[in-house]
């Protein structure tokens, strides 16, 4: 049988080929009746505030958001990481992004690293289950290699940008590289990119194969910086209130008093007329969804990768919340999330128990019935009885988030259940390290306004131990906050022909610098340093080596 070869059919670009034999490798009952099982679409906004939209108060028109908040259920202790990459990497996987060695940093043009091939991606559970899959947006999980490319990850459509960042109207560039692309091969664009996101969402819809269900993942560039917005709508709020509260936080009040000593102009008005577009966007796909008369066979999710960017540049308003982007306070890791159902899910109503977004996995595959294929432990569980029945499912475990964005040695930490929450900055220099810990009843005190950490040395003590204990789950070599490229490092002059196409790479990822059998040992000397091994845990009854947890 000769040998099938990428060349200028997109069908065999990006891994496709890979995914077309692994559907035909698909149990014979794995094709459903639309009517049997409900289609799929998760809406991922980039940086909304918490303070951001209409059915808080806020002073941004967002009437679909409203309209979603409205017609479902607000998931109002809905968690993320603090920054972009290490949340869809829990999004795709339901697991912790301190095992797949993305926490610290966003995955950047210069980076080659990814999740690793072996992780299972939930598309990849859906389209064995009969699914048709799309992705349309911001990817941001890696691009050196096509191992990390969405074909290669479960989506059979993908139309969008590898990496963030590429701006709001063409060229669509990274790093001065263009970065636009339908499943692997460059293709040009002419509009505003949120607009045309919508677009390609609505003709995928009404093109899509009325006999089997949709799951489809549309992971918005809105409203990141750099900000960019219509004529039209930098007109409607250019006077716009731009004296917002402070953020009660260091980090983010911080850059707002520098941009106001050098007399910069607010990022608000831009910030919301990104917003603005960004609901309008939303809107186009949920009339799509009524016009083909589907909306009500369809679950649609919606949050935020992380809290808003309320930094001088990024515009957002996180209040009451504390903090923004970057940082582990509530305003940079409880975000906007809406979920409707109709008929399954309550119009209107408002879930307060926790949800982080590794739960999402999980809970998608709960309510559509479908089977989660992983093989590995996931981290989250399934929410769907909460949303649906309103059942109390108390959370026994402790969720912890961290980042290092922007400055490379300064720290941010979480851990925090349903009563306590630990914040823990860290300021690490050549021979020091610094470390400030906020300490809050959170059940008590929602918005971090009462640091009772003098009060309770005994619970800093054993919540700073738990941080440490998590930190030492990280890969050794992953991301770190890199804001720049090694040294004469340069970007292609277009992203979709970067990726190393699968034939040109080893069957197996690489076993790095230690010699077979010695890996382990040095894995237990580095102790808290971080992991060698991947996907293990230190076991103390085995004298700090590592076992895989399956």
């Amino acid at each position: 049988m000769p040998l099938l070869r990428r060349d200028n059919d997109p069908t065999f670009r990006g891994g496709a080929f890979i995914a077309c034999i692994l559907s035909l490798l698909a149990p014979a009952g794995a094709s459903f009746a639309s009517d049997e099982r409900p289609n799929v679409i998760v809406m991922v906004a980039d940086d909304l505030g918490w303070a951001d939209v209409g059915f808080r108060g806020g002073d941004i028109d967002t009437p679909s958001l409203d309209r979603l908040a409205a017609e479902g259920t607000e998931l109002h202790r809905f968690y993320t990481t603090p920054i972009c990459s290490p949340t869809r990497a829990a999004l795709m996987t339901g697991r912790d992004p301190i095992r797949l060695g993305v926490v610290y940093g966003v995955i950047m043009a210069w980076d080659n690293t990814g999740i690793h091939p072996d992780e299972h991606f939930m598309p990849e559970s859906f389209r064995a289950a009969g699914y048709q899959t799309a992705m349309v947006g911001k990817w941001h999980l890696g691009h050196a290699q096509q191992t990390y490319h969405p074909n290669a990850r479960g989506f059979e459509h993908f139309y969008g940008h590898l990496h963030t960042e590429v701006g709001y109207y063409p060229p669509f560039a990274n790093q001065g590289g263009k970065d636009f692309q339908r499943n692997g091969v460059s293709i040009d664009g002419d509009g505003y990119e949120t607009f045309m996101l919508s677009n390609e969402v609505s003709r995928y819809i009404k093109e899509r194969d009325e006999s089997r269900p949709f799951f489809l993942y549309v992971p918005f560039i809105a409203p990141h910086t750099p900000l960019d917005a219509p004529k039209e709508l930098q007109e409607k709020y250019k006077d716009i209130d731009t004296d917002l509260e402070p953020a009660r936080s260091e980090g983010t009040d911080g850059t707002r008093r520098m941009a106001t000593l050098m007399m910069q102009p607010s990022a608000r008005p831009m910030y919301a007329a990104v917003t603005d577009a960004l609901d309008q966007a939303v809107g186009q796909i949920l009339d799509t969804l009524d016009a083909e008369g589907i909306a009500d066979e369809t679950i649609v999710l919606f949050f935020s990768d992380n809290g808003g960017a309320a930094y001088s540049v990024g515009g957002a308003d996180n209040v009451p919340l504390r903090g923004g982007k970057g940082e582990t306070f509530e305003g940079g890791i409880r975000v906007v999330s809406l979920l409707r159902w109709p008929g399954k899910v309550e119009a209107g109503a408002k879930m307060d128990q926790i949800m982080t977004v590794m739960d999402v996995f999980p809970t998608l595959a709960d309510a559509t019935g479908i089977e989660a294929r992983n093989e590995r432990k996931l981290d989250g569980r399934s929410m769907w009885p909460a949303i649906s029945e309103g059942k109390t499912q108390k959370r026994t475990d402790w969720v912890y988030f961290a980042s290092e964005t922007p400055i490379y040695g300064s720290y941010a930490f979480t851990v925090f259940n349903d009563d306590w929450k630990l914040v823990q900055e860290v300021e690490q220099d050549q021979i020091t390290a610094t470390v400030t810990n906020h300490l809050f009843k959170i059940s008590e005190d929602p918005n971090e306004y009462n640091n009772i950490a003098s009060d309770h040395p005994d619970v800093v003590e054993e919540l700073s131990r738990k941080i440490r204990d998590w930190r030492a789950r990280y890969p050794i070599n992953g991301t770190r906050s890199h804001l720049v490229p090694p040294p004469g490092w340069r970007a292609p002059l277009d992203w979709a022909t970067y990726p190393q196409p699968i034939e040109s790479l080893q069957p197996h990822p690489a076993p790095g610098m230690p010699p077979p059998g010695v890996e382990k040992v040095l894995d237990r000397m580095h102790g808290e340093r971080g992991r060698l091994v991947y996907d293990c845990e230190r076991k103390w009854w085995l004298g700090g080596f590592c076992l895989r947890e399956e």
